[in-house]
């Protein structure tokens, strides 16, 4: 989700000392993560979480934190190259709770909105098919291309956030992402439509990547991935919830309306985030160097070329690499993909299983999503309480207790190797439980365990990423993960209806559960010899 490239938390800042690798592609050649510096790493890390169009703000925009902080004593500011102390008011991690949960609430709807009108046009396929004549297949198009869009967050988000900030993200991309839904609503042709659904894709991208770095600049790394998590699960809960209100509104209005209630949901989100403030910190010490006339951040001599070179290298080119050099990453990319790519296809699945089994219309096939819905939220709760109970409470402070900065970063992957359990348990609940003899509400309660297990993965996968990788490299393994995903989710809708009508419902779930079986020891196995195999990487890894 898109989501794409959240940022993880560690238990601590340090790493322990590790081998030194020189790649190509690497800024660095020969340094470790400590040696690239804490400040380096982690701004280019939440880069990779901004995005947007093009825009500056004026020094009137400045938060009025910051004017605080130079009215009360400028004297005592000789430089902007790190906050004025711990205490800094300029700093978003010292705002009151109450203001950091607003700023997570807005960006989370934003991103809501973004995901949800992934999936809430997909209860309207078989009217598009039939008011354009295409066939059913094409009329899955809209979702696939608007999939498409999703996957370029990050390769858009990287360069603009790092040069202009979060907030204007929000404030321009929003209405650019909504004005293409408007022309998709009033598409008159369907290759307009078409059109329109991919450029609203890519518009709307970039706020799933920003998000995730305003969490990150507003909490410590101790409390970062709870703090996180309720953003994490927008790519998971949007899509899950689309087609419940995409059902009713197609039912009843037609086609059209889901764009129109998607701009709806859009614009109560965009009214939110208007209000929002700058929380990148070298955002932040930037504007603040420009109104005091001293000196800002230091910044890197690279030339606008090289720049935009070295970001393009981290968003892309060391993605492509990464999946095919690393085995982590392209065994748990490839499992998240397919996994991911199982819920893009329940949009196609779903409405043929119901319809045809059970009779049900239009807005009842979205409400079957209910247990999409409830699964992303256990899922959540899951992680969370592993993660909390587990890693933290045992070893987390076992490590403590023996003096060790860092954690094996194998102990991420308990929440993983229970939602590799839930998978297969929901797929073949669904399978052969969808036919009439049986009641409805079983094959909609299998959705349950998919979802949690969907989710649970993806939360363990991108937490054990970030600590294998640190900020830099697991950015790409991140950014190489969302690419597969969204690229996997974009396909498999388009063969969905073919394979359920040719394999029949139960063996066409079965054979998606007999494939999550088969990638199920994944897991397991990094769990056992993660360590030889992060010894053997081309890239800087955390030796623990």
């Amino acid at each position: 989700m898109a989501h794409q490239t959240p940022p993880i938390e560690h238990p601590s800042d340090s790493r322990q000392p590790s081998v030194e690798h020189s790649t190509d592609d690497a800024p660095h050649p020969g340094k470790t993560h400590s040696e690239l510096g804490r400040e380096e790493t982690e701004s280019l890390e939440l880069a990779l979480g901004g995005g947007g169009l093009i825009t500056d703000l004026s020094d009137n925009e400045l938060p009025a934190d910051l004017e605080k902080a130079r009215t009360t004593d400028s004297q005592k500011i000789r430089n902007a190259a790190d906050w004025d102390g711990p205490d800094d008011p300029g700093n978003s991690q010292n705002w009151p709770l109450r203001k950091r949960a607003y700023h997570q609430l807005a960006a989370g709807s934003l991103a809501f909105a973004v995901t949800a009108s992934a999936s809430l046009i997909t209860p309207a396929t078989q009217e598009i098919a039939a008011h354009f004549h295409v066939s059913l297949t094409a009329a899955i198009l809209p979702l696939t291309l608007y999939t498409i869009g999703l996957a370029c967050g990050p390769i858009i988000a990287a360069p603009i956030s790092e040069t202009f900030g979060r907030t204007i993200v929000y404030r321009v991309s929003a209405p650019v992402f909504m004005l293409f839904l408007l022309g998709a609503g009033l598409s008159k042709s369907f290759g307009s439509l078409l059109v329109c659904r991919l450029l609203a894709g890519i518009a709307g991208s970039p706020v799933l990547a920003v998000g995730a770095g305003t969490s990150a600049d507003m909490y410590p790394i101790h409390t970062r991935a709870t703090a996180s998590t309720f953003f994490i699960m927008m790519p998971f809960l949007g899509p899950g919830m689309g087609p419940i209100i995409g059902g009713f509104v197609a039912q009843y209005k037609g086609w059209r309306w889901t764009q129109y209630v998607s701009i709806m949901i859009g614009v109560v989100a965009f009214i939110l985030v208007l209000p929002m403030q700058e929380t990148y910190k070298k955002i932040i010490l930037t504007r603040r160097a420009k109104k005091l006339g001293i000196p800002g951040p230091p910044k890197p001599n690279l030339t606008p070329l090289q720049t935009v070179k070295f970001l393009l290298t981290v968003t892309l080119a060391r993605p492509v690499r990464m999946i095919a050099t690393e085995p982590i990453v392209l065994f748990f990319s490839f499992y998240n993909s397919f996994t991911f790519a199982i819920l893009f296809a329940f949009f196609a699945a779903y409405p043929y299983v119901f319809t045809n089994v059970y009779h049900f219309n239009t807005f009842q096939n979205g409400l079957a999503f209910v247990g999409i819905l409830v699964g992303v939220l256990l899922g959540v709760a899951l992680s969370i309480t592993i993660d909390r109970l587990v890693y933290h409470r045992v070893h987390w402070k076992r490590a403590q207790a023996e003096g060790r900065t860092a954690v094996a970063p194998e102990h991420r992957l308990y929440v993983a190797m229970v939602s590799a359990f839930l998978l297969p348990i929901g797929l073949f609940w669904f399978a052969w439980t969808a036919r009439p003899s049986i009641h409805w509400i079983s094959p909609i309660l299998a959705g349950v365990p998919f979802a949690a297990g969907n989710l649970g993965l993806f939360i363990a996968v991108a937490l054990y990423l970030i600590d294998v990788y640190g900020p830099l490299n697991g950015a790409s393994a991140l950014a190489a993960n969302g690419l597969m995903r969204y690229t996997l989710g974009a396909v498999f809708p388009l063969f969905t209806i073919q394979m359920y009508e040719t394999l029949h419902i139960g063996w066409a779930t079965s054979l998606l559960g007999f494939i999550s079986i088969l990638l199920l020891p994944i897991p397991f196995v990094f769990y056992k010899y993660g360590a030889k195999i992060r010894e053997k990487s081309a890239y800087d890894t955390l030796k623990v």
